[in-house]
């Protein structure tokens, strides 16, 4: 059983919100429970959130764990024009480069046209998780160009959802079973003018249940891959 655990780092909540709590907050938890579980994952940052908070992407690094881009300022690559999105994914390359090696890349929103895979192979970018099964993509884990497509499984409010709701939803996903969240689900949004779906079970309700989605992996000797780990894994001959 293959699984990864990622995290798209971002302002709060965009477009709602424009704070920072889950860097400030969020994010320090997540890494300390990681640590707890001795597990790796994959951290997609904005290169604007690198920027202001270099320590943080220092730390993930350091901890092993691997640096993506999730696009400069969380800009949706559908809503620009082609010159454009080329240019704030080259950007973001550029900036997060200089913390360690980047080779994977999720777009914001999960919405990436086809025509951007070429942009990303000119980037030395190997891995992309910009698709989604819920969202209707149906092609598994597949090369486009040189760039190999893995898809998230489910939108990251499910790492919320009760237990015995969500124990059900894993059972039936195929492989590799690919989960993302974001580090402002791990402080208190209940309070915020946001969607419901945003708020409920945030901050300490979602790093429990982030632990138990963990360890119900663990149980079952899944193994836990890094998002480059998949280009070795399923690399043409």
């Amino acid at each position: 059983m293959i699984v990864t655990i990622s995290f798209d780092v971002e302002h709060d909540c965009p477009p709602y919100l424009s704070t920072v709590r889950g860097m400030k907050e969020g994010l320090p938890a997540i890494l300390e429970l990681l640590a707890e579980k001795r597990i790796k994952a994959t951290f997609f940052f904005t290169a604007e959130m690198a920027k202001r908070f270099p320590e943080l992407v220092r730390r993930v690094v350091d901890e092993g764990h691997e640096l993506g881009s999730h696009n400069y300022s969380h800009e949706r690559l559908d809503k620009l024009g082609f010159d454009e999105g080329k240019k704030v994914i080259e950007k973001s390359l550029n900036v997060l480069r200089q913390y360690g090696e980047v080779v994977s890349f999720r777009a914001p929103n999960l919405q990436f046209p086809d025509y951007y895979y070429r942009v990303l192979e000119a980037n030395g970018v190997l891995v992309d998780s910009s698709k989604a099964t819920y969202k209707g993509y149906r092609e598994g884990v597949r090369f486009f160009g040189n760039v190999l497509e893995v898809p998230a499984s489910v939108t990251s409010s499910v790492i919320r959802l009760p237990w015995r709701i969500q124990r059900i939803i894993h059972g039936r996903l195929s492989e590799p079973r690919v989960y993302f969240a974001h580090p402002w689900e791990f402080v208190p949004m209940q309070g915020e003018r946001i969607r419901w779906d945003c708020r409920f079970n945030t901050g300490g309700k979602a790093l429990e249940l982030l632990s138990r989605l963990i360890d119900h992996y663990k149980r079952q000797n899944a193994q836990f891959l890094l998002m480059r780990e998949y280009y070795e894994k399923y690399g043409k001959a």
